[in-house]
């Protein structure tokens, strides 16, 4: 299911952001329901009347839930115990522990469970299932094929470990075994859906859709209540285009089990690229239910928040996923996105932008028209307009300061002029800064012309600064 997404879209860009998801969840098994021992399968060991009857009660709580679809664990964990308490030898009792141990998420207790149910009972093949089924998820596969060969060793015609094997080797590419190991689990059990699974999963990897249709919709005829079944035609049907029938059959698997993991990340899929997004949230959180951890559920979980405006929420959930997950590169490009986009922060987007290409294998690795290498051609060019901005306001500062720093010269220039005399002007001893007047001998402030001898010649004028007449001389003027 290793698909990417839709393209970018305004404020949207969800490339591979869904691919771990579907790895991490698709890959989940189911525990096989819970056994129903019958008196006579104990063999040499007896099993007391009360054990029997408290696990007959247990079991039979189990029915009623699961005909509800509603399990209480917890009331049947409790069940389970009295009746095991009441007989240490009952190992189906000790097995149906072990797969609610599973259910309630404690893998460590229900591997021990299913290990104390084979040492009462060697002839209990679920518990060897489930063993090797929690070994192979656990990537020990070699172990897990060690324990379906154990039990193909003691019992030659056992369809279900068939069928296992049949699932490793088609994770391995060997579709030819993988076939005919479904086959012989086929001709064992014609009823053993999980050979029939194989056989779907085996015809979609070599993109035999008519093949793997036709398988799926006998599977279904045999099961209608197994959500695999049901998501295996959903993606037959989402391969040939038919979205909504595709959609109609996950939901199908919801019907089937409401946590059904695999069936809510094609909807959150769907959903996104219909850019439903409350709808891509609901099913994004019901994931994030199951699986906390889940690094790429949260990015498109901030994906979706984004498309409805709820950026900092949006921020939060990228900000979980790379503590999750440093190496996700989806993160990083739609934190990028928002800060390009929302926040007016196009440097640290360029660096997200940078980062996402790095982390993908970079530049060769990606097509040449991937939406990132426009992003950061955008965020780049606003980058730059902000830097010449920034550089043409600084310099029309700079010229405002200086037109100033000469405006204020220039006035402290007038001022400094408006304050000091005349260039030459005479300074009398009196130091009034007036000069002194010719007083005529009438006495009247009136200058008077001077006396014009009678040859025409004008007589010299008086010298301007001369001395004050001593009264003890003579005067030589004429009257």
């Amino acid at each position: 299911m290793n698909r990417r997404m839709h393209p970018f879209r305004p404020l949207l860009l969800a490339t591979l952001a869904l691919t771990a998801v579907g790895c991490s969840t698709t890959q989940t098994n189911t525990p096989p329901p819970v056994a129903k021992p019958v008196a006579a399968s104990t063999g040499p060991v007896s099993i007391s009347n009360r054990a029997m009857l408290l696990f007959d009660d247990a079991t039979k709580s189990f029915d009623a839930q699961k005909k509800a679809k509603a399990f209480d664990y917890p009331s049947l964990e409790r069940k389970f115990k009295a009746a095991l308490e009441a007989d240490q030898n009952l190992a189906e009792a000790e097995y149906n522990l072990g797969v609610i141990a599973e259910r309630m998420g404690k893998p460590d207790e229900a591997k021990a469970r299913y290990a104390s149910a084979l040492t009462k009972k060697p002839s209990l093949r679920q518990a060897s299932d489930n063993l090797a089924i929690m070994k192979q998820n656990g990537g020990d596969v070699a172990g897990a094929v060690a324990l379906y060969q154990d039990v193909l060793t003691r019992y030659p015609d056992d369809a279900g470990s068939r069928a296992r094997l049949a699932e490793i080797y088609r994770q391995n590419n060997d579709h030819d075994k993988a076939m005919e190991l479904s086959r012989a689990a086929l001709m064992r059990d014609p009823m053993n859906t999980n050979a029939l699974k194989v056989m779907i999963r085996s015809y979609l990897d070599r993109k035999q859709l008519a093949m793997a249709k036709l398988v799926a919709l006998r599977a279904v005829k045999l099961d209608g209540t197994d959500p695999e079944l049901h998501q295996a035609v959903g993606l037959i049907l989402l391969k040939e285009g038919d979205t909504e029938g595709a959609r109609l059959q996950f939901k199908s698997a919801l019907e089937a089990k409401a946590d059904y993991v695999p069936a809510h990340v094609e909807l959150a899929q769907l959903a996104l690229n219909a850019e439903d997004f409350p709808g891509a949230e609901e099913h994004l959180r019901r994931i994030l239910q199951s699986d906390g951890k889940n690094a790429a559920a949260h990015v498109d979980l901030g994906i979706a928040l984004k498309g409805q405006g709820q950026y900092d929420k949006a921020m939060q959930e990228y900000d979980e996923a790379e503590k999750l997950n440093p190496d996700l590169g989806a993160t990083y490009l739609n934190r990028g996105i928002i800060l390009h986009k929302v926040k007016d922060a196009p440097e640290r987007a360029v660096e997200l932008y940078k980062k996402y290409v790095a982390l993908a294998g970079g530049e060769v690795a990606i097509n040449a028209e991937a939406p990132v290498f426009g992003l950061m051609r955008e965020a780049e060019s606003i980058v730059q307009a902000k830097r010449e901005a920034s550089a043409a306001e600084a310099q029309a500062k700079q010229m405002e300061a200086l037109q100033a720093q000469q405006q204020a010269a220039m006035k402290a220039e007038e001022a400094k002029q408006k304050g000091q005399p005349p260039p030459g002007g005479a300074t009398p001893a009196s130091g009034t800064g007036t000069a002194p007047q010719a007083t005529p001998v009438s006495g009247t402030g009136a200058q008077q012309p001077a006396a014009t001898p009678a040859g025409g010649t004008q007589t010299a004028p008086a010298q301007k600064n001369a001395a004050p007449v001593d009264s003890d001389e003579p005067t030589d003027d004429l009257l």
